[in-house]
């Protein structure tokens, strides 16, 4: 069965929620540019205050709900990385300088050497 055709659980006042987290963004928007005169330190915090209450909105809807459980399990993830030391950083930052100079002193001389052949063969000389 294909995965977009399976159903999936979700509460029916998803779509309300949704809904309410749209005109809370509108909302936000629209409020920042009416009062366009007022400090813009109140109307950032106004905005942050009412993106906050949208985003605890979509929390509570199921693909909200999946979107945290992502979020705390890519953190665990992310917690078991093992980072490269400084010197193996600039080791391999090295290497890879060095073979993209290489690469594209290859690519330049290719290059020319078919521009030469090609102007051999047609008889036209470009500067």
């Amino acid at each position: 069965m294909n995965a977009s055709t399976e159903e999936q659980p979700s509460s029916s006042f998803d779509g309300l929620k949704w809904g309410v987290v749209a005109l809370l963004l509108a909302a936000a928007i629209g409020g920042n540019y009416y009062y366009g005169q007022e400090s813009v330190l109140l109307r950032a915090i106004g905005v942050v205050f009412a993106v906050g209450v949208a985003g605890l909105v979509a929390m509570q809807t199921f693909k909200g709900r999946n979107a945290v459980a992502f979020a705390k399990e890519s953190r665990t993830e992310v917690r078991k990385v093992v980072w490269p030391t400084r010197q193996e950083a600039i080791q391999t930052t090295g290497i890879v300088l060095v073979v993209t100079l290489l690469m594209s002193l290859l690519l330049w001389g290719l290059d020319s050497v078919l521009f030469w052949v090609v102007g051999l063969i047609t008889g036209m000389k470009v500067l």
